[in-house]
């Protein structure tokens, strides 16, 4: 009975707070709450934040190509709503062998351009499913899309994925921006930021910028990370 109303509650989204009077239950109404939240923080709602990363062949967006792509919703609090496809995209080998030589010793030692040769995607199958996913968690042009350097992924998907661009909100949150404010206005705080691996594979990018925005959150915005 008691498992049956955490659920009952956990599938109402209009709940703004419980209050419960019985001392006695605190650890358990705490239990309650918690569940409740996560349900509720997985909505579709308009603050949502739309996490994508974006592996190329290349920076210049009129030759170059998407070879690999990743998405994370999270909420305005930097908590995981949920991860998102995390695909590769096929390519024929004359386009990866124009590309150069950083991109073909990063993404050999990666396993990427392995992975593109042996992928069955196309461009439109990728946006197909990230559209499809997105529209489980973010409002049509309502949740913006965050990153590093994250204006040069919104290029690429705006020439190459036009109603995908259509369908995120057009602002962007640049996580490398707050580096760069950081770095002039704190620089105590901006030389103790987390380390970065800088895989280059879409889905640990993106988790490494989730992290490192967690940190300014915390450090740099002197919020407290939930």
């Amino acid at each position: 009975m008691l498992m049956n109303m955490i659920y009952q509650l956990s599938r109402l989204n209009c709940i703004n707070n419980i209050i419960y009077l019985h001392s006695s239950r605190s650890q358990l109404n705490a239990e309650i709450l918690k569940v409740v939240g996560r349900k509720m923080s997985t909505a579709n709602s308009s603050s949502n934040l739309i996490w994508i990363d974006l592996e190329m062949t290349g920076l210049n967006v009129e030759h170059d190509r998407i070879l690999e792509m990743a998405c994370i919703v999270t909420d305005s609090e930097l908590n995981i709503v949920a991860k998102g496809p995390d695909l590769v995209i096929h390519e024929s080998d004359s386009v990866l062998e124009k590309m150069d030589d950083w991109c073909q010793v990063q993404h050999a030692k990666t396993g990427l351009i392995e992975a593109v040769k042996k992928s069955t995607y196309s461009l439109g199958n990728v946006e197909k499913e990230m559209l499809n996913f997105l529209k489980q968690y973010c409002p049509e042009r309502s949740c913006p899309m965050v990153g590093n350097s994250i204006y040069m992924d919104r290029l690429f998907i705006k020439k190459y994925m036009p109603t995908l661009d259509q369908y995120v909100h057009y602002r962007v949150v640049d996580v490398s921006t707050i580096k760069e404010l950081c770095k002039r206005w704190n620089k105590t705080v901006y030389e103790l930021a987390p380390t970065k691996q800088c895989v280059h594979r879409s889905l640990n990018d993106i988790e490494e910028s989730i992290n490192e925005l967690k940190y300014y959150k915390k450090r740099f915005f002197n919020l407290n990370v939930c």
